[in-house]
Order: structure tokens, then C-alpha cells, then sequence
């Protein structure tokens, strides 16, 4: 993933530098195998080759990651998606990366959508007042859940449940909401999630 910002890197650099590439982002690659060839003044290849390869190189290593957790998820019916948590001035490219690698995008910012987090539930005093219009809501237990489902919320989010804590709200909200769960998802114990019953796993690990 980043084969277009990889070459951008030095054609903004001099407009005259050949960029061809032997493979297309979301493409398998292996050790050793040639990826593309840049041609061009010598004095621009070494000025730009540094940030070239740090974008080719984490974007690629974002999308390996999410592919491999996303393939952990294959037949279940769950969406993997990425956070907010991204690297300063990068989130367009680190949230590129994710779908190439077969996830799919959260918000990108707190524009996109509204969350009802702990602190906005407190300072609106209570689930209830909170959910005034179409709305995702993270919930920590299961008197929050239900709640959040009596409110009429729209997604609601399980947030660093336990596994029975997760099946329970599952079984409380009853599809009268769409599931998320997040909390320290990595591809490492996402497997434990697959028969929870969720709609949406969130890993904030694929950033």
C-alpha cells in the first residue's frame, strides 16, 4: 500500500522522474521480489528515497496487518474497522492502508459521526438525555446497555467488556441496535470475538 505516495514523494520533487511499478496496491508481494523501478536525477532520488520509503513502508506494514486480522474474521459476518488513532498529519494515508488491507473506515474524524463516550453520557446526565438524534454510544456494563437500547440508540458500542458480558448485552440489545466492540483488539485474541454476535470489531492496533 502506498505506491502513488511512494512516487508522488519525487515527482513533486522534479516532475521528470519515471516512476514504474511491477505490482498495484492490495497486491501480495514477497521478500526479495522487485516492486518498481525510479529513474531520475540523482540528487532528487536521494533527497526524496527516505520519505518515499517511509510512507511505501508503514502503509504497507498497516495494510499486511489488517489483512491478516481481517482474514481471522472471514465467514462471520463481522466488519473490521479502524479508529481515529492515527500518526499526526497522516490519518488519510494510515486509513487508506486499512482498506487496501481489506478493512473498512470508522470516522475520520469527530465530524463524520457522533459517539457518546463516558465523559459526553456524564455531562449530559445520563444515557437518555444524551441520545437526542441518530447516534453510536459506548457502553461499559450492562445497566449502561440497557439503557442505550431503551434510549433508542443506533449503534451501540461494548466497550472493554468481558466475553460474557459482550454475549449478554448482544442478547439484551437484541437487534434493536447494531453491535460494536472494541477495547485492546489485536489479531493476537480477535478470535475469541468471532461467536460473540457482533456486528462491527473495532481495533485501534491497525494503525
Amino acid at each position: 500500500a502506498g505506491l502513488d505516495v511512494f512516487a508522488r514523494v519525487f515527482t513533486l520533487l522534479d516532475p521528470a522522474t519515471e516512476v514504474e511499478f511491477f505490482c498495484k496496491d492490495g497486491d501480495a508481494v514477497k521478500n526479495g521480489e522487485k516492486l518498481g523501478v525510479v529513474n531520475g536525477d540523482i540528487r532528487v532520488l536521494l533527497s526524496g528515497e527516505r520519505v518515499a520509503l517511509n510512507y511505501l513502508q508503514r502503509m504497507s506494514g498497516i495494510a499486511t496487518y489488517t489483512h491478516e486480522v481481517a482474514s481471522l474474521l472471514e465467514g462471520t459476518g463481522i466488519t473490521l474497522l479502524d479508529t481515529r488513532k492515527t500518526s499526526p498529519n497522516n490519518r488519510v494515508f494510515e486509513k487508506y492502508a486499512v482498506r487496501v488491507g481489506g478493512g473498512c473506515n470508522h470516522r475520520t474524524g469527530l465530524s463524520d459521526g457522533v459517539l457518546l463516550k463516558d465523559n459526553h453520557i456524564g455531562a449530559a446526565g445520563g444515557v437518555a438525555r444524551a441520545v437526542v438524534r441518530k447516534i453510536e454510544i459506548e457502553v461499559e456494563n450492562l445497566d449502561q446497555t440497557r439503557e442505550a437500547v431503551e434510549a433508542g440508540a443506533d449503534i451501540i458500542m461494548l466497550d472493554n467488556m468481558s466475553d460474557a458480558d459482550m454475549r449478554a448485552a448482544v442478547q439484551l440489545i437484541a437487534g434493536r441496535a447494531q453491535t460494536e466492540c472494541s477495547g485492546n483488539v489485536t489479531k493476537e485474541n480477535i478470535a475469541r470475538l468471532k461467536d460473540i454476535g457482533v456486528d462491527f470489531v473495532s481495533s485501534g492496533a491497525l494503525t
